[in-house]
């Protein structure tokens, strides 16, 4: 029986969900979990764009993806056109949903300690253990025999770190550059002699000089992690290791850190989703019939300004929006707290608002995918879960 026709038998049965308690369907020991952590705070205001927010297309009048060019997924929100091939159609399936305004309390803006904070899983009010991730924790609390868990990454990060000992796998880092000097070169020379030419110039010294200020911040916010291009011919064979012998896995990706030139439709960051959402797509098809009892969540560190930059990019924000695959997932949604997108809705009058904490939101989850208690969801979140219907 598949887990979604499961806990609609059993929702339907009395005493399915007892007062005061977070009910969840004991789960099989073939169940796949596998995190994907975007490195660098990616825009998702691009990706899951607000299409009802009139506010969002004044905020962003050189990088807003246009209503005819954007995927419709309800009333208020699109799905970015550079996955209509890959994700959309999982959508589409009732295989992929979304959560906004998600992400955690943390208001530092910066990547390391909101990325730390995020693996730890941790109370902000209580002091950190940087020893103990919350992969670690879960797969402790589920037991070696359906909690065997892998980080595809070049060290074990933060949230793969504690009482269990995991291995680590790096994957192949595979990255190519966007114009580089020689093609610049090349452009301006198409414009000398025109009207164009003085702007061109100056336009390529604007980016240079913009991008040796934060090509080591960008750098740094990666912490080695694949690129989106290295992720998708990775991903494969990310699958095949969790379907044969895996239960838990981990693997980041770099390169979500836009602050200068980010584009719209096309462009840096639409590449970056295109090459992202066709690994995911080829991990999901080769989990072949494994892929109905696999959760995937794709989620960053932070989202991004909702207004762009003076150099049509976005800076570090606050809320973001997680995504969640698989075959069992309660997909074809936008799930969660919600609210409309207006300038007096942002939070510091710049971010998306967090409403969907992600301690809570990940409790519920998992408490759904592994039969967890409210107490065995304490010990790992430090919070109790809540279910936000996921699967």
């Amino acid at each position: 029986m598949k887990r979604r026709t499961l806990l609609k038998t059993l929702a339907a049965m009395p005493g399915a969900a007892l007062a005061g308690q977070l009910w969840a369907a004991p789960a099989a020991s073939n169940t796949r979990l596998l995190f994907v952590f975007l490195r660098g705070g990616y825009d998702a205001t691009s990706l899951l764009v607000p299409i009802a927010s009139q506010y969002y297309y004044e905020a962003r009048p050189n990088i807003a993806i246009a209503r005819a060019d954007v995927l419709p997924l309800d009333a208020d929100w699109g799905l970015h056109p550079a996955l209509a091939g890959t994700i959309h159609p999982l959508f589409s399936a009732g295989q992929a949903a979304f959560v906004p305004f998600a992400g955690t309390d943390d208001l530092s803006r910066s990547h390391f300690e909101t990325q730390d904070s995020i693996e730890m899983g941790q109370a902000p009010d209580r002091r950190r253990d940087y020893r103990s991730g919350f992969l670690n924790r879960l797969a402790a609390t589920l037991g070696a025999d359906r909690a065997s868990a892998i980080s595809f990454t070049d060290q074990l990060p933060l949230i793969l770190r504690g009482q269990l000992q995991v291995p680590n796998s790096a994957l192949r880092n595979v990255s190519k550059p966007a114009v580089d000097a020689r093609q610049a070169a090349i452009i301006a020379a198409m414009y000398q002699g025109t009207a164009l030419a003085q702007p061109v110039r100056e336009g390529f010294i604007v980016r240079d000089d913009v991008m040796k200020e934060v090509i080591g911040e960008m750098t740094a916010a990666n912490r080695n992690a694949v690129t989106a291009k290295g992720f998708e011919l990775e991903a494969r064979r990310i699958a095949r290791l969790m379907r044969d012998k895996y239960h838990i896995g981990f693997v980041d990706v770099g390169g979500w850190d836009t602050h200068v030139s980010q584009g719209n439709r096309s462009g840096y960051l639409a590449s970056r989703l295109e090459e992202l959402g066709r690994g995911l797509a080829g991990f999901a098809q080769e989990m072949g019939p494994d892929w109905d009892d696999t959760v995937v969540v794709v989620l960053s560190e932070f989202g991004r300004t909702f207004r762009e930059n003076g150099n049509r990019g976005t800076d570090h924000g606050h809320g973001s929006v997680y995504w969640v695959l698989g075959g069992g997932v309660n997909g074809g949604k936008v799930l969660g707290e919600q609210q409309r997108l207006e300038q007096p809705t942002l939070f510091q009058n710049r971010d998306y608002p967090v409403l969907n904490e992600y301690r809570a939101m990940f409790g519920g989850l998992l408490a759904r995918m592994y039969g967890l208690n409210a107490g065995q969801v304490a010990s790992i979140f430090g919070t109790s879960g809540r279910d936000l219907k996921l699967v």
